[in-house]
Order: C-alpha cells, then sequence, then structure tokens
C-alpha cells in the first residue's frame, strides 16, 4: 500500500453509519458462508436476495478477488420477498449447496416466489421434502435473524453493505470504494 493509501481510503469509506453501531461486527465463524482465496482481503457483506445493487456487488467482488463472508440482511419493508429467499439459501446450505442457491437467488430476482424456490432446489438436486422443511423450520429462521440482528447492531441500515477494516459503506458501492476496502484488510 502507498503511504497515505490507509487514510485515503478511510475517507472514502467514512460515510458509514458507525454513529449507529451499539456492538462490533462478529468476527467470522465456521457458521459463516465464505467464498474467495484463502490469502485473499476479507470482507463482511450484508445483503438482501430481491436487492438488485447485491447482486451486481456479489459479481463484482467475485471479479477482484475478494474473500466474502456473506450474512443476511432481508429488509422485508422495500423487498417482500427477501427473507422467504434467504430461509430458501439456508435450507440450501443445510445440503451443501448454499452458494449454489445464493448465485441461483441474485441471477433472476424476479421469480422469488415459491414454485420458483421449489425450481431452483430441483435444479440444484436437493431433497425437496427436507428442502421444505427446513426452509420453514425454526433453526433455519434463527440463523437468518442473527444474521440480521448482527448487521442492525453493527450499524447497517441498509444494502448492500460492506465492511472491513472497522469501516463499512452501504447502497451502491463503487470501485474506489472497493479499491478502499482491498486496501484497509491488505
Amino acid at each position: 500500500m502507498t503511504p497515505g493509501a490507509s487514510d485515503q481510503a478511510a475517507s472514502i469509506l467514512s460515510q458509514g453509519p458507525s454513529e449507529l453501531r451499539s456492538a462490533p461486527v462478529p468476527e467470522p465463524s465456521a457458521e459463516d458462508h465464505v467464498r474467495g482465496p484463502a490469502t485473499a482481503p476479507l470482507v463482511i457483506e450484508y445483503a438482501d436476495f430481491e436487492c438488485p445493487f447485491c447482486a451486481l456487488l456479489g459479481v463484482r467482488l467475485a471479479r477482484r478477488g475478494l474473500r466474502s463472508v456473506f450474512r443476511h440482511f432481508p429488509v422485508r419493508s422495500s423487498h417482500p420477498r427477501a427473507w422467504a429467499a434467504a430461509c430458501a439459501a439456508e435450507a440450501a446450505g443445510l445440503q451443501g449447496r448454499f452458494w449454489g442457491m445464493h448465485d441461483s437467488l441474485f441471477a433472476d430476482q424476479a421469480r422469488l416466489e415459491d414454485p420458483h424456490l421449489w425450481e431452483r432446489a430441483r435444479a440444484l438436486d436437493l431433497d425437496l421434502a427436507r428442502f421444505d422443511s427446513d426452509r420453514r423450520s425454526e433453526a433455519v429462521l434463527v440463523r437468518v435473524r442473527r444474521d440480521f440482528e448482527s448487521g442492525v447492531r453493527a450499524g447497517v441500515v441498509s444494502t448492500p453493505a460492506l465492511l472491513a477494516g472497522g469501516l463499512t459503506h452501504s447502497g451502491q458501492i463503487d470501485d474506489s470504494s472497493l479499491d478502499a476496502l482491498g486496501a484497509l484488510t491488505r
């Protein structure tokens, strides 16, 4: 990193809602969904499967080679099917297919109703009865709620939200912000 790059990165990302935090962002754990090279800079992403900016961000993160922790932040007030989609992703995760469902949900956000969720589960070769039972289970609801509440406590107010190096950036995340996040995590 060049001299002053850290200050510049912090300046670019200073628009985060740190004043709204009541607790630190939970460190990544074995229960988190993590993707990307193990040696890459790590970012924590709070996202909503109905948010078009979240779908775009996922693609951009993958292209940059960042290591991303995905956490659910379904915003029901503007995305009524986001909670059901998050539960579907977690149910697929219980059968080892979280990232397949994640990618499928973001690839076609206009079709998040139950018949389309079952179609995705079929395409991922999931046990459909188990998928349907799991997505409605207390364990899955608790998981999605835990992610959401950790985001609220960390000051997340909208999606997508990326957290790295103690800073948060929310909303449409441009290339300079992604560069800044990468610089802070090196």
